[in-house]
């Protein structure tokens, strides 16, 4: 099995098609990154040789794209920074509430989570 990025690729798949199976590279950058190499796009991964791996993680490096962890640690460190400076956008995320504005009286269901039902409270009825 092909490794790059310390993801491993499927065999059976296009090469075009596995590049995107790492977490920061998608379809575009995928065919961007085989037209610099040279690779045929069409090639199934089990087909390619050890040179030509090697010229995908070259180019991958030489490139500078965030991709794995690193990507995933911007994105972390982002949103800390965000929370840290108390903006707007860093209260909605620590709350875990929608950040772009949506509203959240009828939906954001994926965000807060399953519904909650506050019932009404009966009062007792005191003799006197």
């Amino acid at each position: 099995m092909a490794r790059i990025s310390g993801v491993d690729i499927p065999e059976e798949k296009r090469v075009e098609v596995s590049l995107t199976y790492i977490f920061g590279i998608g379809p575009t950058l995928s065919r961007t990154i085989l037209r610099e190499t040279k690779v045929n796009p069409d090639t199934r991964v089990k087909d390619l040789t050890e040179a030509q791996l090697a010229l995908i993680r070259d180019q991958i490096s030489k490139m500078q794209i965030p991709v794995e962890g690193e990507l995933k640690r911007m994105a972390t460190q982002n949103i800390k920074r965000l929370q840290e400076i108390k903006s707007y956008r860093g209260l909605r995320h620590r709350l875990g509430l929608p950040t772009r504005g949506q509203r959240t009286r009828s939906n954001a269901r994926t965000r807060k989570g399953k519904r909650k039902t506050v019932g009404g409270l009966k009062r007792k009825i005191t003799k006197t």
